[in-house]
């Protein structure tokens, strides 16, 4: 019995010792500009409305959003007309229909964007096994949020360090933990062409990428840093006016 609980106790501090080896190794996430960082700092719209462009022209045939509704867009200044325009270029399962039968239809902004697989099974079957994940929250669900998409987005390197060697299927990512990912780099020189003529870098396509999935998120993100900035402000006032009754109160008792 004593052989035993030491054998337990030897390979929980083994456990433990090869944790902490790893956290000391963990990769250092390089700090990014961004325009809605700080208390009083908002959404880049335009950045956002690129970033949008790079998820439906590139991100979308993999990953999916579908805990956002489309008209949620309308935060990043598109209007009604362009949220009709756009939701009508996806298709949707509804139904059933008077004979109990699913059909598609062209969405709407209430929708919410659909994804590119019908199941998790067939987004594995189309990705050698591994499952894109949902990119809803992922600026939420990643240490380093933005930083680290911005990271990720621009850390692919075509060839492993000396001694690195790569499992089947996988690419090397200098700011993935472990360095080896499924996902190859989707993010190329003018891969996509700007409407507002903005050039297309690397670099420029994974801030706007990386802004867009910040603000699906958390659209309601402005508003609340606006009411906070507000709270505060009524409660500095507050304070300025109650010590100044209190100041007037004691004085007639003196």
């Amino acid at each position: 019995m004593r052989s035993l609980k030491s054998a337990i106790l030897s390979a929980a501090v083994a456990l433990g010792l090869a944790g902490a080896a790893q956290a000391s190794e963990a990769v250092h996430i390089p700090k990014q500009e961004w325009s809605h960082s700080g208390v009083f700092g908002t959404i880049d719209k335009a950045s956002a409305q690129r970033g949008f462009q790079i998820y439906k022209e590139v991100c979308s045939t993999c990953h999916s959003a579908k805990l956002v509704p489309i008209r949620t867009l309308a935060g990043i200044g598109f209007n009604e007309d362009e949220l009709k325009a756009i939701a009508a270029g996806y298709e949707v399962q509804a139904g059933p229909n008077d004979a109990g039968e699913m059909f598609m239809r062209p969405g709407i902004p209430a929708d919410r964007f659909p994804s590119p697989f019908p199941n998790d099974n067939a987004a594995r079957a189309a990705n050698n096994g591994a499952l894109p994940p949902d990119l809803s929250l992922m600026a939420k669900a990643r240490v380093g949020g933005e930083d680290y998409l911005y990271a990720f987005l621009t850390g692919f390197e075509e060839n492993p360090p000396e001694g690195v060697t790569l499992m089947p299927g996988m690419n090397y990512n200098k700011y993935f933990p472990g360095h080896q990912v499924g996902m190859p780099n989707i993010l190329m020189p003018d891969g996509v062409t700007y409407a507002d003529g903005t050039p297309a870098t690397v670099q420029q396509q994974a801030h706007d990428i990386s802004t867009f999935l910040t603000f699906i998120a958390e659209p309601h993100m402005d508003a609340r840093k606006q009411m906070g900035v507000k709270v505060i402000l009524f409660l500095i006032v507050l304070a300025g006016l109650m010590y100044a009754t209190k100041r007037k109160l004691w004085s007639t008792l003196h």
